[in-house]
């Protein structure tokens, strides 16, 4: 388990990522806000301290493999890799520029990224196909996939998820950012998943639940998900959309449309206030 100092020093980089992905999206002038400001401890706790996958090394076999199935989400992922030493943190600002690594919805060829993602619910198929092959070639790889809440509408989710159990596959880990909402709306509104943590069982899935936003809960979830060794293992993770900044939180509008300069003004002054609290 991390210590209160680590705990303390992460949550100001939750605070850090926040402003960049706000800082990128004005700067671009469209993007995804609300499900990037979700997913940003989900991101903390798997790529610091728990993830095996080195800068230097980003393509060895032996690595662990991440995979964003909810590619809109990509500013926050791309502010983990620059703060990770993945390339340099200027790069940031070039989202969605003609020309730039850093799309709209990320595509191979960055460091650090592993799939080209935004066409929704292939992420775990590919995770699936990841882990199969980790096994054949006796690799001990962990494979983790990050999937939206109105993702799992998808019916290829379902097909995955029922291979992934069929083949025991231990090594993959999935989680769903879970904050409620989707492009239309709530998603118990757009198609209701019912109850998601007997539904996953019920596929043969060990689940776990965590506060998304909280990271010492987040690790007790993925710390008893390594300790599962006959099945796959997923982590519905219980988050904001907008997380962090008032007048997006859980505001479906957020979902596709970009800070204007006067709202990233107040949404740096609220995230600023909040880190002036941590301590």
């Amino acid at each position: 388990m991390r210590n209160g100092q680590e705990i303390i020093e992460l949550k100001k980089k939750a605070v850090k990522i926040r402003k960049q992905v706000l800082c990128m999206l004005q700067q671009a002038g469209s993007g995804h806000t609300g499900g990037s400001l979700s997913m940003v401890e989900i991101l903390l706790s798997v790529y610091y301290g728990r993830i095996n996958l080195d800068p230097a090394r980003s393509v060895c076999p032996d690595r662990d493999w991440f995979v964003l199935s909810k590619g809109h989400g990509c500013p926050a992922l791309y502010a983990v890799l620059a703060d990770l030493g993945f390339f340099p943190e200027e790069e940031l600002m070039t989202l969605r520029k003609m020309g730039s690594r850093l799309q709209g919805h990320p595509q191979r060829g960055l460091p650090g990224l592993e799939i080209s993602s935004g066409s929704l619910g292939q992420g775990l198929s590919i995770s699936v196909g990841i882990a199969i092959g980790n096994r054949m070639e006796k690799r001990c790889s962990r494979v983790y996939c990050l999937m939206g809440d109105g993702e799992t509408n998808e019916g290829q989710v379902w097909e995955a998820a029922m291979t992934a159990s069929h083949y025991k596959l231990r090594d993959l880990c999935a989680i769903i950012d879970y904050n409620k909402l989707q492009i239309d709306g709530f998603v118990c509104e757009v198609k209701d998943p019912g109850e998601i943590k007997k539904k996953w069982e019920s596929f043969g899935w060990h689940v776990e639940e965590a506060d998304g936003h909280d990271i010492t809960d987040l690790d007790r979830a993925f710390d008893r998900a390594l300790e599962v060794k006959d099945r796959p293992q997923i982590i519905i993770a219980h988050t904001v959309k907008g997380k962090g900044v008032s007048f997006i939180e859980n505001k479906a509008e957020w979902h596709g449309i970009a800070p204007k300069k006067e709202e990233l003004e107040k949404a740096l002054e609220e995230l600023t206030a909040i880190e002036k609290k941590i301590s």
